[in-house]
């Protein structure tokens, strides 16, 4: 079983940065994908970034030299950092970790408002 805890959301003006974390219990050794995915109101839950062992990190489209997504092996947690938020990042953002089960935490709450 896998644990994820999500932190760092909050209000920022359009603009400006945050950066998400997520942070992982139990045992990640399985693990073959961590991405980060977000839900605005009345939307359906969208992939933001992630990484898959082997492969390269992907981005949406909208977010493409926006923000950027990281991890810690030794801190067993991911990270992504936003920058230049616009209003239509505001979202729930989700981090999940894959390894033939989906793993997902309880989201952070981002909003982007001036």
């Amino acid at each position: 079983q896998v644990q994820l805890v999500e932190s760092g959301g909050g209000l920022v003006q359009p603009g400006g940065s945050l950066t998400l974390s997520c942070a992982a219990s139990g045992n990640i050794f399985s693990i073959k994908a961590m991405r980060w995915y977000r839900q605005a109101p009345g939307n359906s839950r969208e992939f933001v970034a992630g990484f898959s062992y082997g492969d390269n990190l992907k981005y949406a489209d909208s977010v493409k030299g926006r923000f950027t997504i990281s991890g810690d092996n030794a801190k067993k947690a991911i990270y992504l950092q936003m920058s230049n938020l616009k209003s239509e990042d505001t979202a729930v953002y989700y981090c999940n970790f894959w390894d033939e089960y989906d793993y997902w935490g309880q989201g952070t709450q981002v909003t982007v408002s001036s």
